[in-house]
């Protein structure tokens, strides 16, 4: 049986979702598969702001509504440095382009920043959701 569908558990599986990537993309970037790594980069950043929105019960079909609605909620208010927006963007970008360009090759530096970014961007989500999923669960 799944556990309870709460907000609290939705915003724990989607992290476990980007921290599977994180390890994905660094497998593939050490294997030199710079397309699967960038394109598992960026789904390590659209879980984390999947898991921070499911907090607020949001979510999207399309991912355009999540980088608006996290960019808006969270960015746009301070919550997470300003710099993040192009992080969303850039990411969002190189994995458009290199799973729907024909001949796109993604350089292994950029690769390389997005796989950095990708660290970053979850560790400062898992910072921001673990004081939360903590009050839940002593709650309980």
């Amino acid at each position: 049986m799944p556990p309870d569908r709460t907000p609290e558990n939705l915003a724990s599986f989607r992290l476990y979702q980007a921290k599977e990537c994180l390890q994905s993309a660094e497998r593939e970037f050490a294997a030199d598969s710079f397309k699967a790594a960038a394109n598992r980069s960026y789904y390590c950043i659209f879980h984390s702001m999947r898991a921070v929105l499911a907090l607020e019960r949001f979510d999207s079909r399309k991912h355009s509504g999540i980088m608006s609605a996290f960019r808006k909620d969270y960015i746009r208010n301070g919550i997470f440095p300003a710099e993040f927006s192009k992080i969303v963007g850039d990411a969002f970008e190189i994995r458009n382009d290199s799973d729907y360009e024909d001949f796109f090759i993604v350089p292994k530096a950029s690769v390389a920043a997005q796989l950095e970014n990708a660290k970053t961007f979850l560790a400062a989500v898992e910072k921001y959701i673990a004081p939360k999923l903590k009050k839940t669960h002593t709650e309980t």
